[in-house]
């Protein structure tokens, strides 16, 4: 078995691209969820959303990248504004029913023929994306890799910019639950109408904390659209949210640092051990399972670890118990 081969991939996977764009989804889905208590099931929505903005401003209509990062802004709020106006006055499982529609209802809308010469169809948008991105980068031509983790010139440099995102929004986090907003946003999780009797306006505090959870997950759906150079509207399925959700819940719902660590575990688990898996096989050290049953596997193993967490650690590694909002009042 090549193991330096399975601990370059491992860890490739665990701070590469991929888990750059799954932490900064579940950054913005801890504002929601684990501070707000707003149980938000489509979260892949306002990813897709700065995925297709980037396709649309820089291939459809060939404008500036820098522009669409703009317009992914303006279409993430808007699209928070609705799905939290109608439902953020309801019960919280009206806005989980709400969202998880109307991510199904995105990517079913723009993979529709009737949108093709816009949106792509349902091949998606495919060309040079990021070009304008990749030009800025200050890499040397000739750099080859990194040891032990695998990029090349263009993939480190979205790597590089992918974790400045996620410092810079983590500060933000970090700044805004220590402030008197993050503690009205905490007490509406907590007890919304204890705070709505001191006089604050909980739906507009809610619906803050939509819109900036939705926005950063944008930056998500920037991130892959600039590194995959490519959109495609079936990438886009619930189980995005529900693998952004597991990275939040096994870090730690509440916790500033929660998405990333969970991020950097979920990814070295799951890519580890589907390398493993499949070096063993090829190995003969397992001659039960076909090299095709590997990413199957890997899901079971790691369904049944995180069964497991939710059993004894329900809060996550680095979670608080207190702060851990399943019922999402």
């Amino acid at each position: 078995m090549d193991w330096g081969f399975v601990l370059t991939q491992t860890m490739t996977q665990a701070v590469g691209v991929t888990a750059i764009i799954y932490i900064l989804a579940a950054i913005g889905l801890n504002v929601q969820f684990g501070y707000a208590g707003l149980l938000n099931f489509g979260q892949v929505a306002f990813v897709a959303a700065g995925s297709y903005a980037v396709g649309v401003i820089v291939l459809t209509f060939d404008l500036s990248l820098w522009l669409a990062i703009v317009v992914a802004v303006v279409v993430a709020t808007i699209l928070a504004l609705l799905l939290g106006i109608p439902t953020l006055r309801l019960r919280a499982d009206y806005l989980a029913i709400v969202t998880i529609a109307a991510s199904e209802l995105f990517r079913l809308t723009v993979r529709s023929i009737a949108f093709k010469d816009v949106l792509g169809g349902a091949q998606g948008l495919n060309g040079k994306l990021g070009q304008q991105f990749h030009d800025t980068n200050p890499l040397p031509a000739d750099f080859q890799s990194l040891p032990v983790l695998s990029w090349t010139r263009q993939d480190l440099w979205v790597v590089i910019v992918g974790w400045i995102l996620i410092a810079a929004f983590t500060l933000l986090v970090w700044l805004l639950v220590r402030s008197p907003w993050g503690r009205v946003v905490k007490g509406i999780r907590e007890d919304e109408d204890a705070v709505v009797s001191l006089g604050k306006n909980a739906f507009v505090y809610k619906l803050q904390a939509l819109i900036l959870g939705g926005i950063i997950a944008a930056f998500g759906g920037i991130v892959w659209a600039v590194a995959k150079q490519s959109v495609q509207p079936d990438t886009f399925q619930p189980d995005f949210t529900f693998f952004a959700y597991t990275i939040l819940l096994l870090g730690g719902a509440a916790r500033v640092f929660g998405p990333i660590v969970g991020g950097i575990i979920f990814w070295f688990l799951l890519a580890g051990t589907g390398e493993f898996l499949g070096q063993a096989i090829q190995a003969g050290w397992i001659d039960f399972l076909q090299p095709t049953d590997v990413g199957n596997i890997r899901f079971v193993l790691m369904g049944s670890g995180l069964i497991a967490l939710m059993v004894f650690r329900p809060q996550g590694i680095f979670g608080d118990r207190k702060e851990l909002a399943l019922d999402a009042r």
